[in-house]
């Protein structure tokens, strides 16, 4: 039988409680974004050097994986729009202090930097539980797709209205706006309802200690074999795949084709085709959802496939393009699946492990690349990278539940 138009959900974007959970999300996004490119301008108006940049983003890494498993407690533990309000609030009030280090102290810098990382981190798991709270199930995808396009639009057009804001107010004042940005992030976003199975307090609750209540979040995704099998292809691909281009297009740029444009050409048609599936991925519900995201997941391995070939740098982009299609064809059914098939008790809790573990070792990856480059030679690591890009997703697919990212019968 054919749906009527009263059938289909209602838009999410029509909902108000989404819109403000969407912008204070989009604001926290930019604001993530923004440190590491308005310190980058910062070096090159020499306030800070090229190892202060450094140290300071080390620590905002560190903060970022020390608050992400406590957050993800936290906010299982209390109100998943409390945890997003603080840690906004935290980052919303170091962010200041970074601004008053440049060309004074980069240990102060280094302090409010982990700071900063440490509400970043705690708002990651706590943002994903609220979508679900939020969000009804029927519309989860739409509405993951919604946030993840507002990441990419932010990533697209972000670099340009920053270097315009920096011609006319300086570095300082544009970290205060850093600070803002995190009080929108805290301040926006609506209560939830907490439909849990614990439900409401009706009086003292007893409850284990953090590493207690941690292990039950590993003890719930273990219990979902699609779970534990996607974040393991994940974490491979943004450990090889997404370090490795990282670290070698910029050479490849400069050394195959003697121009910067590559460079800047497949970042930006990786973000435009990130925008692509996200908007694919707004609309589409393939039937088995689990494989078809792993197949995108996949379409990252082109990148560097195309990065150790002899290709025009036409190839080189388009291959971005391709690689950014299929990570949003692979992040948004994760997404809505992980808030579908996970207890909502202990959501934030999964959600922790996955942002621990996939973009927490993302920085390991880009370590160990530079040196393995240099003991052995781009063109076997970039064939390495290639291949585990490609056969880390086709592992996970063999998974039975990861057909439909799903547990259920």
């Amino acid at each position: 039988m054919t749906a009527t138009p009263t059938d289909r959900p209602r838009s999410v974007l029509r909902d108000r409680a989404f819109l403000r959970l969407w912008t204070g999300s989009t604001a926290s996004g930019m604001a993530t974004w923004a440190m590491p490119f308005v310190l980058g301008l910062a070096v090159l108006e020499r306030s800070i050097s090229g190892v202060d940049l450094g140290i300071v983003l080390a620590t905002r890494t560190a903060g970022f994986l020390a608050a992400v498993p406590v957050a993800g407690v936290l906010a299982d533990r209390f109100s998943r729009r409390g945890v997003v309000l603080w840690s906004g609030l935290t980052a919303a009030a170091a962010s200041p202090v970074i601004a008053l280090g440049v060309g004074w102290s980069v240990w102060l810098m280094a302090a409010a930097a982990a700071v900063v990382g440490a509400g970043q981190g705690a708002c990651r798991p706590a943002f994903q539980a609220l979508t679900a709270e939020i969000v009804d199930e029927d519309r989860r995808q739409q509405a993951n797709a919604a946030l993840t396009l507002a990441v990419r639009v932010t990533t697209l057009l972000a670099p340009g209205l920053t270097a315009l804001l920096a011609v006319v107010v300086t570095t300082q004042a544009l970290l205060v706006g850093m600070g803002a940005l995190w009080l929108t992030a805290a301040l926006l976003p609506p209560a939830g309802g907490r439909a849990r199975p614990d439900g409401p307090a009706t009086g003292p609750v007893r409850r284990a200690g953090f590493v207690a209540e941690f292990a039950e979040g590993v003890r719930e995704a273990r219990g979902h074999p699609w779970f534990l099998a996607g974040l393991g292809a994940l974490t491979a691909v943004i450990a090889t795949g997404y370090s490795a281009t990282g670290v070698v297009l910029p050479l490849v740029s400069r050394d195959r084709y003697d121009t910067e444009a590559v460079l800047a050409a497949a970042m930006t048609a990786y973000t435009l085709g990130a925008l692509a599936g996200a908007v694919l991925m707004s609309r589409w519900r393939p039937t088995a959802s689990g494989w078809a995201a792993l197949a995108g997941l996949a379409c990252y391995g082109f990148a560097p496939l195309a990065l150790l070939l002899p290709a025009p740098a036409a190839l080189v982009v388009a291959a971005y393009a391709v690689a950014g299609v299929g990570i949003e064809l692979f992040n948004v059914p994760w997404f809505t699946a992980t808030q579908r098939e996970v207890a909502p008790d202990k959501l934030a809790r999964v959600s922790s492990l996955d942002f621990l573990f996939s973009y927490g070792l993302a920085p390991v990856g880009l370590a160990l690349i530079a040196p393995a480059i240099a003991a052995f030679g781009a063109a076997p690591v970039l064939l390495v990278c290639a291949g585990v890009c490609f056969a880390a997703p086709a592992v996970a697919a063999l998974v039975p539940s990861s057909r439909a990212f799903s547990t259920r019968g």
